[in-house]
């Protein structure tokens, strides 16, 4: 079922559009949010063990997605989750107490039973950032595109240096919105320059969720 950001096919028209899609509209612990109230509370850290790996851009039709197979893994909380991919948005869909950042980063993991694990991290506007220079030296251009390149990367080098966070119970940001997502969103950002910032609106100029209501959930923060 085609989905989109704008108009009839705008967010929040997505949990109408399919019956699988009904999450979008009905689901109680949707992402993402507007992180204010917080509990601070210890935490266990985020064990990264990223892998170089050679570059796969995908051009989804949603976003920018870089494939990581073989990309390596955290651990979390005891559990292995593995990295899949990792895709951007435009503004950023989470916000800090209403602020808004030009882009968000996701990095999308999955344990053996299928549960997910995301990572969020705030682009900010500042030094030109290498790891992405070499990802949009790449980015295809039209949907359905991928370019496979002898590039390598390494993800850790989009992680902050500091490794505080927010953790929530969340979903998927795009249809069909499944939620038992667990979101951990990193509370330092990186810097990105602006022109990396306007190369990417100009394949997508929007393509972020509205935030969505925290109902009952409680926000934890690491000490």
């Amino acid at each position: 079922m085609k989905w989109g950001y704008k108009g009839e096919i705008g967010p929040d028209r997505w949990g109408d559009l399919c019956v699988d899609y009904k999450l979008c509209k009905s689901g109680k612990a949707q992402s993402p949010i507007d992180i204010r109230k917080t509990v601070k509370t210890d935490l266990p850290p985020v064990e990264v063990n990223y892998s170089e790996i050679p570059l796969t851009v995908l051009n989804n039709g949603h976003t920018i997605q870089v494939n990581c197979e073989s990309g390596g893994y955290v651990i979390y909380n005891g559990k292995k989750y593995n990295l899949l991919q990792f895709h951007f948005h435009t503004p950023s869909e989470h916000l800090f107490n209403g602020q808004v950042f030009p882009l968000e980063l996701h990095l999308v993991h999955s344990d053996e039973e299928g549960n997910l694990l995301v990572i969020g991290v705030m682009l900010k506007e500042g030094s030109e950032n290498p790891v992405i220079k070499k990802v949009w030296n790449f980015m295809p251009l039209e949907k359905g595109e991928v370019t496979k390149e002898d590039v390598k990367i390494n993800p850790e080098q989009l992680l902050p240096e500091s490794r505080g966070y927010y953790t929530y119970d969340g979903s998927l940001t795009t249809p069909p919105c499944s939620e038992g997502v667990t979101w951990i969103v990193m509370k330092e950002g990186i810097e990105v320059s602006k022109e990396q910032i306007d190369r990417f609106r100009s394949v997508y100029d929007l393509n972020a969720r509205p935030v969505q209501p925290l109902n009952e959930r409680v926000v934890k923060e690491t000490l």
